[in-house]
């Protein structure tokens, strides 16, 4: 009992950390890897990757843009949820958003920040905790890749899809 116990408060323990999002820690002896300079921000809060030509939200779901940044509660999904949420969703007039596979979703990780890392001036109010992508562990189906922006660490370990975890969407092909 005791095991389970513990188990229970650490699970409770990261999951109020990871919902707190305060000032990332970075380290400005490491060139930032998506620096604000490589995004285009959009008025109606999306932002354009000049690098990936990816359109994502500047929001995770559950979230709300202000016109400034973003509010409220992120959503938590299993991956079915997550894969629905996605194509039900028409944010800023735009109908095929989609859940990121694992490489798209490791562009947006600032890998000189952790806590969370990821660009807070691109996306606000992002917790330090996992994302998941639309990847399937390839030898293991029940399992999902996920990124853990904690640390931008890309994982499978605890990731089945009966998991929760939270979403960032985005659309493919936008023109410059």
């Amino acid at each position: 009992m005791k095991i389970s116990i513990r188990l229970l408060s650490a699970l409770l323990v990261a999951e109020l950390l990871a919902i707190q999002t305060t000032n990332a820690e970075c380290n400005d002896n490491i060139t930032p890897s998506t620096p604000t300079s490589r995004f285009t921000i959009n008025d109606n809060g999306t932002v354009t990757d000049t690098q990936t030509g990816l359109m994502w939200m500047r929001c995770s779901l559950g979230q709300t843009w202000d016109g400034a940044t973003c509010t409220g509660e992120t959503s938590i999904y299993t991956w079915r949820q997550a894969l629905s949420a996605s194509t039900d969703n028409n944010f800023a007039g735009f109908g095929d958003w989609y859940l990121p596979n694992i490489k798209e979703l490791a562009s947006i990780a600032e890998l000189s920040c952790y806590n969370p890392a990821i660009n807070l001036s691109v996306f606000p109010g992002t917790p330090s905790t996992q994302y998941w992508s639309s990847s399937p562990i390839f030898y293991d189906r029940r399992k999902v890749w996920i990124i853990f922006f904690y640390n931008g660490e890309e994982s499978f370990g605890s990731s089945t899809k009966d998991s929760k975890a939270r979403v960032r969407l985005v659309r493919a092909g936008v023109a410059q």
